[in-house]
């Protein structure tokens, strides 16, 4: 269970989120140092956001915040919330995602989320019931319009709906009451509380070793070249030995020759066993039907049905004993980089029942590779990027561990700006970073600028990382502009915060970045009115086309070009 130093160790990144808030958007109400759990509850939301809004930065993820007092501060205008914080809308998986949350200004180990929390947000639910939304204003009548339509539309959209609390326990998720607030609205509830949050933190503080005894029949050694000193290897190993060698437990990890494995019943996973840019897709992930289904119908099938775990350590020793019949192992500071979500399958499986660890994880095996690096980061983004490649983890999160977006970060770093290539990532602990951009959100301002088509930088997203992958970060790319192009963001942010007469929206930033590199000498206020009034006129009579669908169309960014060459030119 996660206990006071998860809360302060929570408390200093969700301080940390706030800080990166005010150096990314003008606050209108920026909070004096004596409101310190004012700012730790703002930073709690980004942080926790983040690990549900893939790829979406600071600036996103405010927007997606329709909390009254989060507004109030942030904007200088508040409405009133309806009991819900944030929404956000999963468009690939077709999920809408609505948070409560609470942020506790101390710790108590026995706390627990209060049942009526979900019930605060009973208004939101009833106003997408009845559809009325009188009286309902800003971002809150936004986020309820859209959610209305998309249900009211032919695709199946799921609901979830998640109560947030850095409090030490969940929710009971089988109330009664709760069981009603699911049939009344048809939504999913779910509960994050500090033991889950200390999971999405888990940092690798200090190298996490195991040691193994194998049977000489279960182990090959592998070596990449005969004068290669460097062995590594493919095992056959029981799953009750890889819970073991994974759990929070070091002296579990360290029993080899352990004979009683019942206190394996009760341990945990530790979550920074897990390579640090594949966590967050673990984090996220549902558990693995098929494992489980394996394990409880098939489990000698385990090692033909399941391609198994990858593993990478620093150090690997390995000797033969009892006449080589066995062959001990010492793993040291080792990452699990493939197979993560089996391994989290393993161990939850493991705490269905006590029976469980030995009864059938003790009888059943699974392949595991187990590489030797040196200490060599490259090849183990390398071994991490290829063996992750034909399973279900995105292609941004693959190309996280390339050599060229570690580049555009350790290039970034030098000007104190975060490069986040992975969701809850706040840099070093020791420095102080004036700004943070994502790894996504970099690649959509290339999409605007490089390719010069910020009409596909919202909707095409999926090809960033893919086919677009190599003409904007390979191909004629100097991470020398990187600096640039940031500035231009932070400059059409500031810019559009600064016009209270307009609109702010995402895509009209990527315009506007798009403009200012095209015509870097123009005033920005001009830009932006000229963008505005293409937005305004574009189809005016098509009233079922929102601004949103405009600015995505090929015939609207070529208007808004001949419109720019036409009015800058009458200008001089």
């Amino acid at each position: 269970m996660a206990g006071l130093n998860t809360f302060k160790n929570l408390n200093v990144k969700c301080e940390k989120y706030y800080n990166l808030l005010t150096k990314t958007i003008p606050i209108k109400k920026v909070l004096s140092e004596e409101k310190v759990i004012d700012k730790r509850r703002i930073g709690f939301y980004l942080f926790i956001l983040e690990s549900f809004g893939r790829g979406k930065d600071i600036v996103d993820l405010s927007q997606c915040i329709i909390d009254s007092d989060f507004n109030d501060i942030v904007y200088g205008v508040g409405h009133d919330d309806l009991g819900i914080d944030a929404v956000l809308f999963d468009d690939e998986n077709q999920e809408i995602n609505l948070f409560n949350f609470k942020y506790r200004e101390k710790f108590s180990a026995t706390s627990t989320q209060a049942i009526n929390d979900p019930f605060i947000s009973s208004k939101y639910f009833n106003a997408i019931e009845t559809e009325n939304l009188s009286g309902v204003n800003g971002k809150v009548k936004d986020s309820l319009e859209r959610i209305i339509e998309l249900l009211n539309g032919n695709n199946i959209w799921k609901i979830t709906f998640y109560a947030v609390s850095n409090e030490s326990n969940n929710i009971r998720l089988n109330d009664p009451h709760l069981d009603r607030l699911r049939d009344i609205y048809d939504l999913e509830v779910k509960s994050i509380s500090l033991d889950y949050i200390s999971d999405m933190m888990s940092l690798r503080l200090e190298p996490i070793c195991a040691s193994i005894l194998f049977d000489s029949t279960c182990i090959m050694p592998y070596v990449e070249h005969e004068l290669s000193s460097s062995k590594s290897y493919i095992v056959r190993m029981k799953a009750s030995e890889l819970i073991r060698i994974t759990s929070k437990n070091s002296s579990l990890r360290d029993d080899y020759n352990i004979e009683d494995i019942h206190p394996l019943s009760k341990t945990e996973l530790d979550y920074g066993v897990l390579f640090d840019n594949v966590r967050g897709f673990v984090m996220n992930s549902k558990y693995n039907v098929n494992i489980k289904k394996t394990l409880s119908n098939s489990p000698s099938k385990l090692f033909m049905y399941n391609n198994g775990i990858t593993m990478v350590a620093k150090e690997i020793h390995s000797e033969g004993i009892n006449g080589n019949r066995k062959q001990k192992m010492r793993i040291n500071d080792f990452q699990v980089l493939n197979g993560g979500q089996t391994l989290r399958t393993i161990h939850d499986f493991n705490k269905e029942s006590e029976k469980n660890i030995t009864d059938i994880l003790n009888e059943c095996e699974i392949l595991v590779r187990i590489f030797s690096s040196s200490g060599n980061d490259n090849t183990i983004n390398k071994i991490a990027e290829y063996t992750n490649s034909q399973n279900s983890i995105s292609t941004a999160d693959l190309k996280s561990l390339s050599s060229e977006q570690i580049d555009i970060e350790n290039y970034l770093s030098n000007y104190d700006i975060l490069y986040s290539r992975k969701s809850g990532d706040i840099g070093d602990s020791d420095k102080n970073y004036n700004y943070q951009i994502t790894m996504e959100k970099f690649g959509q301002l290339l999409l605007a600028i490089k390719k010069g088509e910020p009409d596909k930088s919202s909707n095409h997203k999926q090809y960033i990382f893919s086919k677009y992958y190599d003409d904007l970060f390979l191909n004629g790319f100097d991470v020398s502009e990187s600096l640039e192009i940031i500035n231009k963001y932070k400059k059409s942010i500031a810019a559009y915060y600064n016009r209270p007469d307009v609109v702010f929206m995402e895509q009209k930033i990527y315009y506007l970045v798009y403009m200012i590199s095209k015509y870097p000498s123009c005033n920005v206020d001009i830009l932006i009115s000229i963008l505005e009034e293409e937005i305004s006129t574009f189809r005016e009579g098509d009233k079922s086309l929102s601004d949103a669908r405009k600015m995505i169309q090929v015939r609207f960014r070529e208007g808004l070009e001949l419109s720019l060459k036409q009015k800058l030119e009458s200008l001089g």
